[in-house]
């Protein structure tokens, strides 16, 4: 499985941008999806998590509200939706794949990973 991130970019504060991840092989469908995100000096985090049939969804408490995850098993792709852009968004996002369900992926993470994309957010 490979996982290809794209989407990052400059952006000022209040913009939006929409990152996605186009997987290749036949398990994606079958896969829970994560988006997780690592700024300089802090760990990485879950920033949105989706089922494998894309009716579960989490979102962490700090992105509620203005990030969206999303995804179209047709096209082997997970989206996620970033509005109303902050500059404490500004990190390397990263989308995970978890053949264990979303549960597994909020906590742990799958053992499959994007190359980052770079979302910087000026204030």
């Amino acid at each position: 499985v490979q996982l290809q991130a794209s989407g990052g970019g400059l952006v000022q504060a209040g913009g939006s941008l929409r990152l996605s991840c186009a997987a290749s092989g036949n398990i994606f469908s079958f896969s829970a999806m994560g988006w997780y995100r690592q700024a300089p000096g802090k760990q990485r985090e879950l920033v949105a998590g989706i089922s494998p049939g894309g009716s579960a969804t989490k979102h962490a408490d700090s992105v509620k509200g203005r990030f969206t995850i999303s995804r179209d098993n047709a096209k082997n792709t997970v989206y996620l939706q970033m509005n109303s852009l902050k500059s404490e968004d500004t990190a390397v996002y990263y989308c995970n794949l978890d053949q264990n369900g979303l549960g597994h992926l909020v906590l742990i993470g799958g053992d499959y990973w994007g190359q980052g994309t770079q979302v910087t957010v000026s204030s």
